[in-house]
């Protein structure tokens, strides 16, 4: 074989090496992405979603910088529209402190009456309402590879879906089968596994969760 033979045959070994290399790891990729993904939805399909707790069906908790109204029936004087302070507690005339946050209206109802029949005995107690005028503490964080990561505050609960929008989306780094929301509660701290490409796909509503005051949704 001559010399120029000798070198087209090596320049066309090293072009199938090549070609060969990169189709190796071309399918590597491939199926790493693909592991992920599977494994990703493995996770998904394998959490009970409708475990967890929907706060629009349940009556709203009262935190810090909401606004309460307590009116006490022709009572002006133990009537008082305040803001929850961040200890979580509000002043009542002639009452004191009341520990707000934490507790329904209807509970701070509850409470209240009782200390007012401190004050107003027999068939002259009066009956008491509570309501809550401005929500200011329903508060979430989105942080990781989103367009614009924060804290969010609402007036209303939101879903998953939503706070991804209210956050701008995900950006070009985010996995947006692999994001997590992190939740604690009285069953204490959990991390519930998000795809946010089966919930956009809205063929699986239950995982479209509401979010819960303080909940954390993060895009790793």
């Amino acid at each position: 074989m001559s010399y120029p033979d000798r070198a087209r045959a090596a320049l066309l070994g090293a072009a199938l090496s090549l070609s060969n290399s990169t189709a190796g790891i071309t399918a590597g990729i491939t199926a790493g992405m693909t592991a992920g993904i599977t494994a990703g939805c493995t996770a998904h399909s394998s959490y009970d979603y409708k475990s967890e707790p929907d706060p629009r069906l349940r009556e709203y908790v009262i935190g810090a910088s909401d606004v309460v109204r307590i009116t006490v029936w022709k009572n002006v004087d133990l009537s008082i529209e305040g803001t929850v302070r961040p200890d979580g507690t509000i002043t009542v005339p002639l009452v004191g402190d009341l520990a707000a946050a934490g507790h329904t209206p209807s509970e701070l109802q509850s409470m209240m009456g009782s200390k007012v029949s401190q004050f107003i005995k027999g068939p002259d107690v009066a009956p008491v309402t509570v309501a809550v005028t401005s929500v200011n503490s329903y508060r979430y964080t989105v942080s990781g590879n989103f367009e614009r990561p924060g804290v969010f505050s609402n007036k209303y609960y939101v879903t998953i879906v939503e706070a991804v929008a209210l956050a701008g989306g995900l950006n070009r780094f985010a996995n947006p089968h692999r994001l997590l929301l992190v939740r604690t509660d009285n069953r204490g701290t959990r991390t519930i596994p998000v795809d946010f490409e089966r919930i956009a796909s809205g063929r699986f509503p239950d995982e479209n969760l509401a979010l819960f005051r303080g909940d954390l949704l993060v895009a790793p």
